[in-house]
């Protein structure tokens, strides 16, 4: 049992290997919470991208072989929590959190799981499902409202041990900046009609979509940047030469900071059509100014309301897509009103500080009822 004002000692798991959002969220809450004189460790397998990456982000993170579901991870996790002591739990992934439900079950006295749920895909409906978030979870953390309803009516939980809290952003990196010395340090066309997109190149984030739609334009001046990687790189390059628009085609892969890339374009896209959360880089394209096109799938219409802070097209539809692009491209009114009402709502919305002291009044919750 923690005090409501006493330092706690929180422990994130993560077994994923890549990287997007979800690990940048988990990195960005965890330094957050340390900020504010909590300690926090971070365990990922060794060969993660967030282990690697957690030093950048001032995390102290431990290397443990939790990447599959295998009674080793377990017990190493069960090690790590037996020796250190922690007063929370927060699992990220579904093997971590099973790992760690596994290793809590086994010790006489463990720290409460909170299972934070970053995507909307489907979970299994089954007994160990069931048991898993109604019994060895003590609170569960979605990033949308949507998520927290299909979280309920998946799994049966109780409403009161179920909470949705968005991602929070740092806007004091992510604003308006100058598109023309952005474009000369991330080397994009300097006069051409910019479009972008910033997600890990999986299928359901809809770029082969982006593509479609950009060779269909009338504009043949029209440039794409792909910024992120991902499984689905090399068949999307290949599309791109199919579709006749590898030259106007851009694949920059991951960068560490991708604020100069979101300040160079003129509109961001996100044609997502599944497993969508609240997705973090159409949050920081909206502080960024940026008139943003998207779907609504998962929590996206929490965050963006079509016509006022951004435009909703249906997923998996080039069409609906090209003449959403093409309407913004021809009315720069329409964009820079779209932008200003994206930045202002993330201004109000998407600071980091805010997702942070909801984030330890779930974890004092937890930590305080066990």
């Amino acid at each position: 049992m923690t005090d409501a004002g006493a330092a706690l000692r929180v422990l994130h798991t993560e077994a994923s290997l890549g990287w997007g959002g979800q690990e940048i969220r988990i990195l960005t809450e965890a330094r957050g919470v340390a900020r504010r004189g909590h300690a926090v460790t971070l365990a990922a397998p060794e060969e993660s991208r967030i282990y690697q990456e957690a030093s950048r982000y001032g995390v102290n993170a431990v290397a443990l072989p939790i990447g599959k579901k295998r009674l080793g991870g377990a017990l190493a996790l069960r090690g790590l929590i037996s020796r250190e002591r922690f007063d929370v739990l927060n699992t990220h992934s579904s093997t971590d959190t099973w790992l760690a439900a596994l290793a809590c079950r086994s010790l006489a006295e463990a720290p409460p799981i909170v299972r934070t749920r970053h995507i909307s895909a489907p979970l299994p409906d089954n007994a160990p499902t069931k048991w898993l978030y109604t019994r060895a979870t003590n609170r569960i953390v979605t990033t949308g409202e949507k998520l927290r309803e299909q979280m309920l009516r998946e799994t049966g939980v109780a409403a009161d041990r179920v909470v949705s809290i968005p991602t929070g952003i740092d806007l004091a990196r992510f604003h308006a900046g100058d598109p023309v010395a952005a474009r000369a340090l991330t080397r994009l066309p300097a006069s051409a009609p910019l479009v972008g997109i910033v997600a890990t190149l999986r299928s359901w984030k809809g770029h082969r979509y982006l593509l479609q739609a950009l060779a269909a334009l009338p504009y043949k001046d029209v440039h794409l940047a792909v910024v992120g990687d991902g499984p689905q790189r090399e068949a999307l390059e290949a599309l791109a030469k199919e579709l006749g628009v590898a030259e106007r085609v851009t694949f920059a892969g991951n960068q560490e900071d991708v604020a100069p890339w979101m300040q160079a374009f003129d509109l961001f896209c996100l044609p997502s059509y599944a497993n969508e959360g609240v997705p973090q880089a159409l949050m920081q394209a909206m502080a960024c100014g940026l008139p943003v096109i998207t779907t609504p799938v998962g929590s996206i219409e929490e965050i963006v309301t079509d016509g006022d802070t951004g435009v909703l097209v249906p997923p998996e539809n080039a069409e609906r897509l090209r003449e959403a692009i093409a309407r913004l491209l021809d009315d720069a009114p329409a964009r820079e009103r779209l932008g200003a009402r994206a930045a202002a709502a993330a201004r109000e919305r998407f600071g980091d500080d805010r997702m942070v002291d909801r984030m330890l009044a779930v974890f004092r919750a937890a930590a305080s009822h066990g």
